[in-house]
């Protein structure tokens, strides 16, 4: 029996597996799957690190991770966070609201700040516990993605079309920030750095490719120099996008529900392909047997190119009937050929 990390190692190589390993991402529900308000969650490693252990053991997941809220980096650059006790972390003031205030943000490329610092300390407990069994993943932000979290979505799209040259040199900061966090997340002990993206889900292909695909291959090319496994994120409708994703160096790519899983595989040629069951029709609202169906359907259409996850975060209070209907299904569908 192969262990999660061959599992992986095995489908990037197109080589056989036991079986389709199960990289379905969790946060606000795996919190409360060990019983501890999310505040918790967002602000120490040790619960993060704890309840990703427990949601991976629970239901047989083939990834222990370090995902937890897009603040991170536009918290250590200056953005005010605040964390309720059990709720999403809110933002209600930019950190850039005129451009002239990019020329007093502090970019931490080395000196990292006390969230981007937490997240290396979880990242370095996981391993400690999985070791080279179990792939551990890190995350960062997109460069077009932490532009949006430190000036606001509003903002980042009108920068687009009235000052792109000044954009492109707030993403230039960005991107050093991102390869220097995902590389150190690598030192610690990530096998997988996963890169958010899904502000990019909201323009056309032509900007995707001007102001989000080279910060991407960037990113990308960095983690894989550093000996770590690329994967992009870009939550939505990304159908319009795939030719270019394909573009991107990822070499895993997730797919939310909204893509057709044919198309996805098609179009991503020697990419694995995560997902992208509905994550609240199916697995927040749905029966088992939808669960089984939504695997075998995609087991189909993905072959030996695919990995299995909702197309998104799984929500909170999903049953567990559910998430384990999917681990079954998965054991039942087996041997995968390359």
């Amino acid at each position: 029996m192969m262990n999660s990390l061959q599992r992986l190692n095995n489908l990037l190589q197109g080589k056989p597996v036991d079986r389709v390993p199960n990289f379905d991402i969790f946060m606000t529900r795996a919190a409360h799957h060990i019983g501890v308000p999310l505040s918790q969650y967002y602000l120490d490693h040790r619960v993060l690190c704890q309840a990703n252990l427990a949601v991976m053991q629970d239901f047989e997941l083939d990834i222990v991770q370090a995902i937890s809220d897009p603040y991170r980096e536009a918290a250590d650059m200056g953005l005010e966070v605040e964390f309720p006790h059990d709720n999403l972390p809110l933002n209600r003031t930019p950190l850039i609201v005129e451009p002239d205030d990019l020329k007093n943000i502090h970019f931490p490329v080395k000196d990292f700040g006390p969230r981007m610092t937490d997240r290396l300390e979880g990242i370095r407990a996981m391993h400690q516990q999985v070791g080279d069994e179990v792939p551990v993943m890190g995350w960062v932000e997109g460069a077009l993605a932490e532009a949006a979290d430190l000036r606001g979505v509003t903002n980042v799209m009108k920068d687009l079309v009235k000052r792109p040259a000044w954009l492109k040199d707030l993403l230039e900061k960005c991107a050093e920030v991102e390869i220097s966090f995902a590389c150190a997340q690598i030192e610690a002990g990530a096998h997988i750095i996963g890169l958010g993206d899904a502000v990019a889900s909201l323009i056309s292909p032509r900007m995707y490719r001007e102001f989000a695909l080279p910060y991407e291959q960037r990113i990308f090319d960095a983690i894989k120099a550093k000996g770590g496994i690329p994967r992009l994120h870009i939550c939505g409708n990304t159908t319009h996008l795939l030719k270019d994703i394909a573009q991107s160096r990822a070499e895993i790519v997730d797919i939310d529900s909204l893509v057709d899983m044919y198309q996805a595989v098609s179009t991503l040629d020697g990419m694995l392909v995560c997902g992208n069951l509905n994550p609240v029709s199916i697995f927040l609202q749905g029966t088992t047997d939808q669960v089984r169906e939504g695997i075998f359907a995609n087991a189909s259409a993905g072959a030996h190119s695919w990995i299995s996850a909702g197309g998104c975060e799984i929500p909170d209070q999903t049953p567990v009937e559910n998430l384990h209907a999917q681990s079954q299904a998965l054991r039942e569908l087996g041997w995968r050929p390359a």
